[in-house]
């Protein structure tokens, strides 16, 4: 499989894999949740629409709520050609962890 993907990219990836369906607001929740960080909501589209056009998410408008003022949300989704980018990406990580050998990095 050759894919690129940056580290912001995998990590939303697995957040919606995580996920059924979910939309920017609850993805930067996640995010801070799992990271203990905050990230903006337009870092987060951008990276949606590079997903999407990788074809590693779907999207789709939600339906119009009265708390966002009759406003439509629009609900991302990953695909099985993203879960298996993400598997993949997993599996490789394992593989080469396993080579580290730990008694390398044994901090004083």
């Amino acid at each position: 499989m050759n894919l690129q993907l940056g580290v912001l990219e995998e990590m939303i990836l697995i957040i919606l894999l995580m996920k059924d369906e979910t939309y920017g607001v609850d993805i930067a929740k996640e995010y801070e949740s799992q990271l203990n960080q905050t990230i903006s909501l337009p870092a987060i589209h951008v990276v949606l629409k590079r997903l999407e056009k990788k074809d590693l998410v779907t999207s789709k408008m939600g339906e119009p709520t009265a708390e966002r003022g009759g406003r439509r949300k629009r609900i991302y989704q990953a695909t099985n050609k993203g879960y298996e980018a993400a598997k993949y990406l997993q599996q490789k990580r394992s593989e080469m962890w396993k080579v580290i050998p730990a008694m390398n990095f044994v901090f004083q």
